[in-house]
């Protein structure tokens, strides 16, 4: 079956494009969510006006994306946080805890879009990835200290 892509679906295409796809698929998950419609002439047509506002906000949200991967660069995080022996924390800093810490700085960030393959379990500077678009992804220095006792 051919669907018409109103939005970005991760593993299957981008917004305006027309993919094959099983039928059970676009009929209970792409049609009911808006992620598509069905590619019939009609359909195209008003795809084609619709086609141009959705170009628009893939733009403004790339570009605001952009904006705030700007203001990730330029922000530092310092976690203090408790260590043992050898430089090993007695817990881990995790993808909230730097959510949090942004906040705390006004930058707002989801701590799914923070890239983190595991746990920071020992001190030290960090680069830590956040996936804000697609397209765009920033990034954040953190600082692990040893927290004064």
């Amino acid at each position: 079956m051919k669907i018409i892509l109103k939005d970005n679906v991760e593993k299957l295409g981008k917004a305006g494009e027309i993919v094959d796809v099983k039928p059970g698929y676009a009929r209970n998950f792409l049609v009911p969510q808006g992620l598509g419609l069905i590619a019939t002439k009609a359909n195209q047509a008003v795809y084609e006006v619709e086609k141009k506002r959705i170009e628009a906000r893939i733009a403004k949200d790339k570009s605001s994306a952009e904006e705030m991967a700007a203001k990730l660069e330029a922000a530092s995080l310092t976690m203090p946080v408790s260590a043992g022996e050898e430089d090993r924390l007695f817990g881990s800093v995790t993808s909230q805890d730097i959510a949090d810490a942004l906040h705390a700085q006004g930058l707002e960030v989801d701590k799914r879009k923070i890239l983190l393959e595991e746990p920071i379990k020992a001190l030290g500077l960090y680069d830590v990835n956040i996936k804000l678009h697609s397209e765009v992804t920033g990034k954040v220095k953190v600082w692990v200290v040893k927290k004064e006792a």
